[in-house]
């Protein structure tokens, strides 16, 4: 009852020593998360102690790389807490060691590096998904958390939510916790970012046990208006939407790096005009959407 992450998921953090590396480590773990191990070149070979779901202490492995650590714990998730100037070098690292899925936390990642990584992942046949970066990162409610999506908002249930801001996802979860999310993604506001709107439509729409989809979209780009056209074609389960900054001021970035209107184009009013011409309902408010998805879930 998920996508990309399950129960099963075995997770290593890229910088785990460091201070987020450790205060989301211990959060992840809190979650039920199976975390495995870390890197930190600097420090291979030594361990960092933690505590488990139930309280008990765990005493995680740190290793010299993403491939050794595969090799050593057979982790098939990786996430990122490391600085904006050394996150692409992570990046490739991981691509490298062909890890199946990679999530990347860090804010104000220079464009060019993110550009630079995911063109790289693309030539290695993209065996490695990648989700942000300048995102909370990935939920499986009940199940795993690789993000910094508090755990405790919502319960598993049959929403899936795939959004562009990290805030509004985690409102988007407190508002429908009575009904429950199969998985939640964040995929980042950055210009450039791995998972799309699309991928994750594209397998919640795969996916038995998702039965509704919530798409949370912002100004600027074209995103949404793809997303919509990807819905009008391949989607059959009931959308509904919320595109934040329908009172952006044109021309000034909001908040994220993509969040910036030219003239007519990558404006709230144009993405949900989009959106509803693809037959999605389109909330005004974070609180209408999710009434919105009430009404739809009670008439499945």
């Amino acid at each position: 009852m998920s996508i990309f992450l399950n129960k099963d998921s075995k997770v290593i953090v890229q910088g785990i020593t460091g201070g987020e590396g450790t205060k989301h480590t211990a959060l992840m773990l809190k979650a039920g998360t199976q975390v495995v191990g870390g890197v930190n070149a600097r420090k291979a070979g030594t361990t960092v102690l933690h505590r488990d779901a139930d309280g008990n202490p765990v005493e995680l492995p740190v290793f010299a790389s993403v491939a050794e650590a595969i090799e050593k714990t057979g982790a098939d998730v990786s996430i990122a807490f490391v600085p904006p100037a050394f996150t692409k070098d992570a990046m490739v690292e991981a691509i490298d060691a062909e890890i199946p899925l990679l999530v990347v936390i860090t804010e104000g990642v220079p464009v060019g590096d993110t550009a630079e990584a995911w063109a790289y992942a693309q030539s290695k046949g993209n065996t490695t998904r990648i989700i942000g970066p300048n995102c909370p990162g990935i939920i499986t409610p009940g199940e795993s958390l690789v993000g910094i999506t508090p755990a405790n908002i919502t319960g598993k249930g049959p929403i899936g939510l795939v959004s562009k801001s990290g805030t509004l996802t985690y409102q988007m979860m407190y508002e429908l916790r009575e009904i429950g999310f199969s998985t939640a993604i964040g995929i980042g506001g950055d210009p450039v970012i791995g998972t799309t709107h699309i991928d994750a439509l594209a397998a919640f729409e795969a996916d038995p046990e998702t039965k509704a989809i919530v798409m949370i979209g912002e100004i600027g780009g074209d995103a949404e208006e793809r997303a919509a056209d990807f819905i009008k074609a391949n989607v059959t389960k009931p959308v509904v939407g919320y595109v934040a900054g329908f009172t952006a001021p044109e021309g000034k970035t909001m908040g994220h790096a993509g969040a910036i209107v030219s003239g007519s184009a990558g404006t709230a009013q144009a993405k949900k005009e989009a959106l509803e011409a693809a037959g999605v309902k389109v909330g005004k408010t974070p609180s209408e959407t999710a009434e919105l998805m009430r009404g739809i879930i009670s008439g499945l």
